[in-house]
């Protein structure tokens, strides 16, 4: 018998009451899969969009918002000597979009020997280099998702609260079950309350079955019932949902390691993915971050959502240079496709001005 939480006014045991969280699970659950922005519907696409394709053009779309691009594009139309000065102001736009120090300092006085050495012409050669640099250091973590090996095939996800967590498992979903494979859902996030019932939303508007016990039910409980579940449905892909935790909550990080313990005693190899979902809006402390999930669960791939927004764009290259970890995907949208495989020269071209970008 599923059991369904109703809303109280009260204290819910993480200092927020029951109204706060319902408040962010509206938030967080977003425009349904099936749904477009009527924005996105109304608005024209920009005269420098117009003329590329389709694919790239959404990627640039999403992305020419962020503090990357537009400090990019105003510093090299209002600065087009080739000089000293404007590697300073580019090290200086790379800290602010969230590169990181030592990968911008690292970037930036590769392309100032360049220069020195006379190998650009203009500007806009130096801009081209520095195409090629953010391009060499994201496609070694361009690397998909391959489902396949084990049946059913485990992705536990995990991360901090409001990184849209839920919101991804839905997509992940909806994408995989798009592709004909049998896709169940796990109810492991029984801490925050109505997170049970935001995943089973989720899995009535894709038609896939979730498996829950509750608030407050065991999760390595929930999780583990799920997985007999998936074997007996022979399911293809089963996704469990995690509690969101600071990685300073230590009590709440044990439960991921007990969580992958005790799938361990169906299948040894389980989980076969540990999927990490980060909020792209969070910058440098997404690093600490995935630091610790590391240690306690054994990250083994990234979803950076809400690039969108007002994300400064830098934080993948921070990502990829510290740890070197897959990038599954990443979120440029509130709607399913906007989920999108990462590929690497589409998000750096995105972030370059419409001139500078290659297909």
């Amino acid at each position: 018998m599923l059991k369904f939480w109703k809303k109280k006014p009260a204290e819910n045991g993480t200092g927020e009451t029951n109204e706060d969280v319902a408040q962010e699970q509206a938030a967080e659950v977003g425009t349904p899969p099936d749904a477009a922005p009527a924005a996105d519907l109304a608005a024209p696409a920009p005269a420098d969009l117009a003329a590329e394709p389709a694919a790239k053009r959404g990627w640039r779309e999403r992305l020419s918002g962020s503090v990357f691009a537009r400090g990019l594009s105003s510093l090299f139309s209002r600065h087009p000597k080739l000089d000293d000065s404007l590697l300073d102001e580019l090290e200086t736009i790379l800290i602010t979009a969230d590169v990181g120090i030592e990968a911008s300092t690292a970037l930036v006085e590769n392309l100032r020997k360049r220069m020195h050495k006379r190998e650009f012409a203009d500007a806009d050669a130096l801009l081209q280099a520095l195409r090629q640099e953010l391009v060499a250091l994201l496609e070694p973590v361009q690397q998909p998702l391959e489902i396949g090996g084990h049946s059913p095939f485990v992705v536990l996800t995990v991360g901090i609260n409001g990184a849209g967590k839920t919101t991804t498992i839905g997509k992940l979903a909806r994408r995989w079950r798009d592709q004909g494979r049998e896709v169940l859902l796990a109810a492991g996030d029984t801490f925050r309350a109505a997170a049970v019932e935001q995943l089973k939303t989720w899995g009535e508007r894709n038609q896939v079955p979730v498996i829950s016990q509750g608030q407050n039910a065991d999760a390595a409980s929930v999780i583990f019932d799920a997985l007999q579940a998936a074997r007996s449905r022979q399911a293809d892909v089963l996704i469990a949902d995690t509690a969101g935790r600071l990685h300073t909550q230590g009590g709440l990080m044990d439960e991921l390691g007990k969580i992958a313990r005790v799938l361990k005693k169906l299948d040894a190899d389980a989980p076969h993915e540990v999927l990490m979902v980060i909020d792209g809006t969070t910058g440098q402390n997404a690093v600490n971050q995935v630091r610790q999930f590391r240690q306690i669960v054994g990250v083994t791939g990234l979803v950076v959502t809400k690039l969108d927004g007002t994300a400064k764009g830098g934080v993948v290259f921070a990502l990829a240079r510290e740890f070197g970890l897959p990038i599954r995907f990443v979120g440029l949208g509130e709607t399913a496709t906007d989920l999108r495989v990462f590929d690497a020269q589409a998000y750096v071209d995105g972030l370059l001005p419409a001139e500078f970008a290659r297909t």
